[in-house]
């Protein structure tokens, strides 16, 4: 581990900290014995279905990576599963650090570069924000039926403020994008010559990832491609917010009233809390989701624990049965793709 990603990883310590000290200040007189009693009552078959939606969530990665490469590789959705389901277990346990073993894997598995999957990766990240962005602001246009389900008014214009915020600055990285693909490598040449002075490395370092983000919206090679991976980015999201909606209506009373803009506002915010994600505890996720329904909702913090850290264990932890599975049947090392990857991805800056 470099000195950079010691200090990265000091700096994370140090706000989960103060966020679980924060929140266990807050909770000087939480119950455990209702903690336990509300989630022996869940509904099970609700929390089995939610899992299933999510491995269903992870097939639909694998679609969705197969058209990115169809500009480069003719490959079978069935060859990127394993790895969707290895990366993401790794990401589970070791962090951070795991976020790049898909892109690693589906480039030694295709024999592809590290760096043209890399690139996958960031367009998928922006299809993900994209696609979660529009829904937000989709709970809207529907109508305002959907907003009142919002405990208050006052929140109910502040969610609506935050989706239309969300989705301008989605809007943003979308014209930037554009842009990139039409002129990426002048503009990397550009910052380069500009920096080289100051930072020859940076400069360098910069122009190698921009060169590999603009190679990599190459990968939407026509029309057809960016509506089937909307589409199945659409269907994959709704998915996963249904995913959200069974865990908390499975613990009925309260919860069970939650509607549409809720969930929503539940899932855009697990999203920017997983930002700060550590092994095998992950972090940001589930303390936003337990804030959310207990601040907001006035979900009792038993309650709001259970359920946070329900939602936290079905969608982020359960694939790792799966991945270790896959990647013991294809005798891999987790720690070892990873070693391997940052191999890889300092010699992108070399």
């Amino acid at each position: 581990m470099n000195k950079k990603r010691v200090l990265a990883t000091i700096g994370v310590l140090a706000i989960l900290g103060v966020l679980v000290y924060l929140q266990v200040h807050t909770w000087k007189k939480f119950d455990w014995a209702t903690f336990w009693t509300n989630t022996e009552h869940v509904n099970w078959v609700y929390v089995a279905l939610s899992v299933v939606l999510i491995y269903l969530a992870f097939v639909i990665r694998a679609i969705r990576w197969r058209i990115f490469l169809k500009p480069l590789r003719d490959t079978t959705t069935a060859r990127l599963i394993p790895p969707q389901f290895i990366g993401f277990a790794g990401l589970a346990l070791l962090g951070r650090p795991g976020e790049v073993i898909r892109p690693y894997l589906i480039a030694n598995r295709e024999n592809l570069t590290f760096s043209s999957q890399m690139a996958v990766w960031l367009v998928e990240r922006i299809f993900d924000l994209g696609t979660v962005a529009v829904m937000f602001v989709a709970v809207e246009v529907v109508g305002d039926p959907l907003w009142s389900t919002l405990p208050d008014t006052h929140l109910s214009v502040q969610a609506r403020w935050s989706a239309g915020l969300f989705f301008c600055g989605i809007m943003i990285l979308a014209a930037a994008a554009v842009l990139l693909r039409k002129s990426g490598y002048v503009v990397a040449d550009r910052l380069q010559q500009l920096l080289e002075e100051r930072s020859a490395k940076l400069a360098h370092s910069l122009h190698a990832k921009l060169v590999s983000f603009t190679d990599g919206l190459e990968t939407i090679s026509d029309l057809s491609s960016f509506a089937q991976l909307a589409l199945w980015s659409f269907l994959m999201w709704w998915m996963i917010a249904l995913a959200y909606w069974l865990i908390t209506h499975a613990y009925g009373g309260k919860l069970a009233h939650i509607g549409a803009a809720s969930i929503m506002l539940l899932l855009v915010s697990a999203m920017f809390g997983s930002l700060i994600q550590l092994p095998g505890v992950g972090g940001g996720s589930q303390l936003a989701t337990i804030a959310v329904l207990n601040k907001i909702f006035g979900v009792p913090s038993e309650i709001a624990v259970s359920c946070g850290m329900l939602i936290w264990v079905c969608t982020f932890m359960s694939v790792i049965p799966a991945g270790l599975w896959l990647a013991h049947r294809e005798r891999l090392s987790l720690r070892a793709v990873v070693a391997a990857e940052e191999r890889a991805e300092a010699a992108l800056t070399e």
